[in-house]
């Protein structure tokens, strides 16, 4: 027997859940991961995801020309996160609000996976400070996440 969608991403999401699909707002075809850093994503009303890239170095580029804190980049090894089969980057200058009926959507369209390996508390404490130190980021947001 199938478990629905709901309970799938309702009964596991918690701060670090890592979630590979398809983001309408990049300008990128291919799909993602994306880290959940909410404190309690089950009773809030929007989750805050953070994206991870591969392109390390076009990243890098982007941050140097805006002047944006060298900490707004988090570097995360496969060593380190074992589902990403190469050395990654994820740019805390930008997050994404999805609500969990979203990614339930997604998952019942088969349009995204549910990674079982949660995002070490190390590399969470490191894209929370990115995220605070990012000029881009609005303070509802880090307000929602400075408790962390």
């Amino acid at each position: 027997m199938d478990i629905p969608s709901s309970i799938r991403i309702l009964a596991t999401i918690k701060t670090g859940s890592v979630y590979y699909f398809e983001e309408e707002e990049l300008s990128s075809d291919e799909p993602h991961y994306f880290v959940v850093l909410n404190q309690n994503p089950r009773t809030e009303e929007f989750l805050i995801l953070v994206c991870a890239s591969s392109q390390i170095e076009k990243r890098r580029q982007i941050m140097q020309r805006l002047g944006f804190p060298q900490e707004t980049l988090v570097f995360v090894s496969p060593s380190e996160y074992p589902t990403f089969s190469k050395d990654t980057v994820i740019d805390c200058n930008r997050v994404f609000e999805k609500t969990s009926q979203t990614l339930i959507e997604k998952l019942d369209q088969n349009k995204l996976k549910v990674c079982t390996e949660i995002m070490s508390d190390t590399i969470l404490q490191k894209l929370i400070r990115g995220i605070l130190a990012s000029t881009q980021i609005s303070e509802k947001i880090k307000r929602m996440l400075s408790d962390v």
